[in-house]
């Protein structure tokens, strides 16, 4: 008997992964049918490869702090320095490359802080929709979405010491209500849906609910939503450091890196623009990315 029902179950497991197998191949033909989404898939693996091993792949490393070599000021872009090099003689090429670091650190360490929260909160307050606790949760949300989302980071860097972790608060704290809105609409489609209506029935937990029926259907929108705000994020982390609220030097920050370089246009234009078309580089890869989950994803929901 014991045999027997560990064949059923063996069997089951196998047949389980065929069929996550089967989806994952129908998943990835259609997003590599859409070329766009592969360049952006190349590019974000390019960025992440180049920000994990910036260390051994940049010309000159050690030109990532604060390092002064006046022999090699303002050289423009060559054989020698393919980027050319900022006012103290630093290799741009390589304070790019390690700046990708810290856009990649805002984007990871932004979402991965907003997102949770503001998950919970959308998922309590569609479930509960139409209940005081709906109305609390959704009026407080509003008061963030209600300020510009660059004013608001401004306004709380403003407050703080100008630093890339200040900067990261104050970007977290404005970002969490997005998922609020977003959760909260999803939630509220599915509370009256029968699986939710079963599993109410049958007395599970509000918990349970909320985390197991609910929230497994939301996880498609929320990694979708996830992937596009990384590059939301680096633009938003750029423009604080831009204005000298973010990151400060000599840490090699893309956006202070354009806001040293505008002060040369248009005579040394390559303090600016590099800079700039890094940060076009990674926005780019994650919105393209974005797109490519966003329509297999659909496909796959239906």
């Amino acid at each position: 008997m014991n045999s027997k029902k560990t064949e059923i179950s063996a069997d089951y497991k196998k047949k389980n992964w065929l069929r996550r197998k089967e989806t994952l191949q129908r998943a990835w033909y259609k997003f590599s049918a859409n070329i766009l989404s592969v360049v952006g898939l190349i590019i974000v693996i390019a960025v992440i490869l180049l920000a994990v091993f910036a260390p051994w792949v940049a010309p000159h490393p050690d030109h990532a702090g604060a390092v002064v070599d006046f022999t090699a000021t303002m050289q423009s872009p060559g054989a020698g320095n393919l980027m050319g090099t900022d006012g103290v003689g630093r290799d741009l090429l390589s304070r790019i490359i390690f700046g990708f670091r810290f856009s990649l650190m805002m984007g990871l360490v932004v979402i991965g802080l907003a997102a949770p929260p503001g998950i919970i909160l959308g998922l309590i307050a569609g479930y509960y929709q139409g209940t005081k606790i709906d109305t609390a949760i959704m009026r407080f949300a509003d008061i963030f979405l209600a300020v510009p989302p660059l004013i608001l980071a401004m306004s709380i860097t403003s407050v703080l010491s100008p630093n890339i972790f200040n900067a990261m608060l104050a970007v977290t704290l404005m970002w969490w209500p997005w998922y609020t809105r977003l959760v909260y609409g999803l939630a509220s489609s599915l509370q009256n849906e029968y699986f939710v209506q079963s599993a109410e029935v049958m007395g599970a937990s509000t918990p349970h609910i909320l985390f197991k029926e609910i929230l497994p259907n939301c996880i498609s929108a929320i990694f979708t939503k996830i992937t596009l705000d990384m590059g939301f994020v680096i633009i938003i982390g750029a423009s604080l450091s831009f204005v000298g609220l973010g990151a400060q030097p000599p840490t090699p920050d893309l956006g202070t890196m354009v806001a040293d370089g505008a002060k040369y246009m248009p005579d040394q234009w390559w303090l600016t623009i590099f800079p700039a078309l890094a940060i076009v580089f990674v926005v780019l890869g994650f919105n393209l990315l974005g797109d490519g989950l966003r329509d297999v994803l659909a496909v796959e929901e239906v």
